[in-house]
C-alpha cells in the first residue's frame, strides 16, 4: 500500500484546524475532496520540506506549496471536489477566487498583521507565544514584513503605507466583497448546492479566522456578523469536517490595556533576563579585564606570527 500524502500546515487555534488561511484553505479542499492525508501541524515553519507553509509532500513528485497548485496536484490525484460542477460554475468558481483575492484578501492582510493593534495584541502576540524559542522573537516581524510586501504586491504600489485612508479602501472592498459572496451563497447549503467544492474552501479559508479570532479592532468582524448566512456557512463546515476543533477550541478574549500589552508576555520576559545576564557578565568581564584582575596571555607567543596558517588548519568550521 503506498504512502499517504502529507501535508504541512500551521497548527489550530481559536476553534479552528490551522490559524492560517491558505492551511485552512487546503485542508478544507482535502476533506471535500476525500484525499487521504497525513497532516502535521506545525509551529515552524522549516520543518517542512520547502520551509513554506502549507506544503503537500507527494508520492514521489517531490514537494508543493500555494494552495492553488496543492489543490491541482490533488485533483490530478483523482480527489476531485469539482467533479460534478458544469462548465459555468466552473467558470464561477474562478471568477469568486479571484474575487477573494482581489478584494477580500487585502483587507484580511491589514486587519491580521498591518493593524497595529490587532498585530501586536492577537498575531504576533499568538506567535511570541507558539513558535519555540528563539524562533519566536524573529518569525513574527518577518511574516510581518513579508504579509506587508504582498499587499503591495496586491496594490501594485511598492511604496504603500498603512493609514487611515488605506484602511477604509480596503475595508469597503472587503464589504462589498462579503456582500456578494453572501448574495451568491443566499440560503443554499454550499455554493453550489448540497456538495462542496473548491470555491467553498476558498471561502471557508477567508472567512473562518475573521469569525473566530477574537480581535479588538472589529470593524470587518462586525459586518461579517450581519450575513447570517456566511456565518452559518463557516459553522457548518466545522462541525461537519472538524468537530474535534470545536471540541478542543480554549477560550480566547480579545486583549484590553489591563493585560499589560504585548511587553507582558514570557516570552519577551525570558528574551529581558536573557540579555540582561549576558549584559552583565560582559560587563564584569570587561571590567577585570581592564584593571588587571585577568590577563590573557598567548599559550604559543611563537605561533603568532604565522596566524594565517592556524586559522586554515584549526578554525575551519564545520559544515
Amino acid at each position: 500500500m503506498a504512502a499517504p500524502m502529507q501535508l504541512y500546515c500551521w497548527k489550530g487555534d481559536y476553534g479552528l484546524p490551522s490559524v492560517d488561511i491558505d492551511c485552512l484553505t487546503v485542508l478544507a479542499y482535502a476533506k471535500f475532496a476525500g484525499a487521504p492525508l497525513k497532516v502535521h501541524k506545525l509551529t515552524n515553519p522549516w520543518r517542512s520540506p520547502t520551509g513554506i507553509l502549507p506544503t503537500l509532500q507527494t508520492r514521489g513528485e517531490g514537494s508543493v506549496s500555494q494552495p492553488s497548485k496543492i489543490i491541482i496536484h490533488l485533483r490530478k490525484q483523482k480527489y476531485n471536489a469539482d467533479y460534478d460542477l458544469s462548465a459555468k460554475e466552473g467558470a464561477d468558481t474562478l471568477a469568486f477566487v479571484s474575487l477573494l483575492e482581489e478584494k477580500l484578501l487585502p483587507a484580511l492582510i491589514y486587519t491580521l498583521w498591518i493593524d497595529s493593534k490587532n498585530y501586536v495584541d492577537v498575531t504576533r502576540r499568538w506567535y511570541a507565544e507558539n513558535v519555540p524559542f528563539p524562533l519566536n522573537f524573529v518569525l513574527p516581524n518577518r511574516m510581518h514584513a513579508q504579509r506587508l510586501g504582498r499587499l503591495q504586491l496586491v496594490r501594485e504600489d511598492p511604496a504603500l503605507e498603512p493609514g487611515e485612508q488605506l484602511e477604509q479602501e480596503l475595508y469597503q472592498e472587503a464589504l462589498e466583497c462579503m456582500t456578494l459572496l453572501s448574495q451568491r451563497l443566499g440560503s443554499q447549503k454550499f455554493f453550489f448546492g448540497d456538495s462542496p467544492s473548491a470555491l467553498d474552501a476558498y471561502v471557508f479559508g477567508h472567512l473562518a479566522p475573521l469569525l473566530k479570532i477574537k480581535l479588538p479592532n472589529r470593524k470587518l468582524q462586525q459586518y461579517l456578523s450581519s450575513l447570517e448566512n456566511l456565518q452559518l456557512f463557516c459553522t457548518n463546515i466545522l462541525a461537519l469536517y472538524f468537530p474535534s476543533e470545536i471540541q478542543a477550541a480554549p477560550v480566547h478574549t480579545a486583549p484590553t490595556q489591563a493585560d499589560g500589552g504585548d511587553m507582558d508576555h514570557e516570552p519577551h520576559k525570558r528574551w529581558n533576563q536573557v540579555m540582561s545576564v549576558l549584559f552583565a557578565m560582559g560587563a564584569m568581564l570587561g571590567y577585570a579585564i581592564l584593571t588587571g584582575i585577568i590577563t590573557i596571555k598567548s599559550a604559543h607567543p611563537h605561533l603568532q606570527e604565522s596566524r594565517h596558517d592556524d586559522v586554515d588548519e584549526e578554525g575551519e568550521e564545520e559544515d
